[in-house]
């Protein structure tokens, strides 16, 4: 049986995950899985699954909320605030600082020419990921034509996630209850896990059961904190300015956007691009390859917007004032509430261990999610393929077959992949154009 670790062992974990976990969300569910299953035996196999599925369904960043999933069996609500907050902080103010840079220098040709060659390579790393997420997720044919049927409800239909998540849900626990082989459960790998601390026959921490009181507790003080700022903001300069307008945003896309990064990414750019105007296409193009440099979640690309969003928009404050207002108000929005979603959601999700309706829900929400992806990489390969929607951008068509070929063959990783593509872009445009 491994040993409970301390708080300040658990500490130490969180903030050097915070620095490592590059990769997106699947890479940095691998690392946890290494790390947490493998490797410290903290917490099962099965469990971790478990708990990941969990995460899969609720909207926001699905590799962070699994952090504050495990903090929190381990270490109560201050474990899970400390992992949580830790995986998001040193990406933070990575990527505050690369949006400086962007925003003062992003005009000069060599920046630029970084950032020609680093957007065909975040379309390969999209479509890399919906690969490597359906060959594990896609097991039988009904989880196939969840994940066809997701695909053509958003991107022909523009159906909207809520209701594509919900959908596939709903189908997998009347299946789950009825035909159990159409929808099921990833099996667990690696042992069974009676050596870990959280094992898979184990009780549930007294911490851990559903409690009323708690909840309501734990509620207010979230919907506190969240919202203060985005009053103190309107009661400072109105309730009309960009930032308020950001703060309101980004709370609705944090309660109605499920499936992580890849999955919110269309919804946040055509509302930033098409309807505030916070941004454009391109410059969320370059925010998403600004973000896979970073460690942490993949969906603090919406840092970007926000920052950029104030900068555009600064009403009477100065340009990078409103930026960097901007940034926090995303940041805030986007992620405080997924510590809500997981300290009211987790009690429940634990007493259902085992549940084979449940069980089943949870892999057809996953299946939707691999034809949410692929949307993505449709999405994104239309802008950096064809810049201007008639002619094809040979050399964009290179790299990103280039970069799909050394991610799904020879395993590149994703920092060498986005730091050679910019340098592709660099010579590209030095001794080519």
């Amino acid at each position: 049986m491994a040993n409970h670790p301390s708080f300040s062992e658990a500490f130490h974990f969180w903030l050097k995950l915070g620095f490592i976990s590059f990769g997106g969300p699947t890479g940095q569910i691998a690392i946890m899985h290494k790390e947490l299953v493998e490797n410290r035996r903290w917490i099962s196999e099965a469990r971790f699954l478990h708990a990941l599925n969990f995460c899969m369904l609720l909207p926001g960043p699905e590799a962070q909320q699994l952090a504050t999933y495990i903090g929190w069996l381990l270490h109560r609500t201050w474990g899970g605030v400390v992992a949580g907050a830790l995986f998001v902080l040193p990406s933070m103010l990575i990527l505050w600082a690369l949006s400086w840079i962007y925003v003062s220098y992003g005009k000069v040709p060599v920046v630029a020419a970084v950032f020609y060659g680093l957007k065909p390579a975040v379309l390969a790393i999209v479509a890399a990921a919906a690969m490597r997420i359906g060959s594990k997720a896609l097991k039988t044919k009904a989880l196939w034509l969840v994940a066809i049927a997701a695909f053509v409800a958003i991107y022909f239909f523009k159906a909207p996630f809520p209701a594509i998540v919900f959908s596939a849900g709903l189908l997998g626990w009347l299946a789950g209850r009825n035909r159990p082989d159409l929808f099921p459960a990833p099996a667990a790998h690696g042992g069974s896990g009676k050596s870990a601390v959280l094992d898979d026959s184990s009780e549930i921490p007294a911490h851990a059961r559903p409690s009323l009181k708690r909840a309501l507790r734990l509620a207010c003080v979230c919907l506190l904190l969240w919202w203060a700022p985005v009053a103190l903001i309107a009661l400072w300069l109105g309730p009309h300015h960009t930032l308020v307008k950001e703060g309101i945003f980004f709370s609705k896309a944090a309660m109605v956007t499920f499936g992580g990064a890849y999955a919110v990414l269309p919804y946040v750019s055509q509302q930033a691009v098409e309807n505030y105007g916070w941004l454009s296409a391109t410059q969320m193009m370059d925010g998403l390859g600004l973000a896979e440099t970073t460690p942490g979640p993949l969906i603090m690309v919406l840092q970007f917007v926000g920052f950029l969003g104030g900068y555009h928009h600064p009403g009477q404050l100065t340009p990078m004032i409103g930026a960097t207002l901007g940034a926090f108000i995303t940041t805030w929005t986007t992620f405080l509430p997924c510590f809500l979603w997981i300290f009211l959601g987790a009690p429940y999700i634990e007493r259902l261990r085992g549940n084979r309706a449940l069980g089943a829900a949870l892999t057809a929400v996953t299946a939707a999610v691999v034809g949410v992806i692929l949307n993505l990489a449709v999405w994104f390969g239309a802008h950096v393929l064809f810049p201007d929607a008639k002619t094809l951008d040979w050399f964009s068509l290179a790299i990103a077959v280039i970069a799909f070929i050394g991610l799904h063959r020879w395993k590149w990783g994703v920092i060498q992949l986005v730091l050679g593509a910019g340098l592709a872009g660099v010579l590209y445009k030095m001794f080519v154009v």
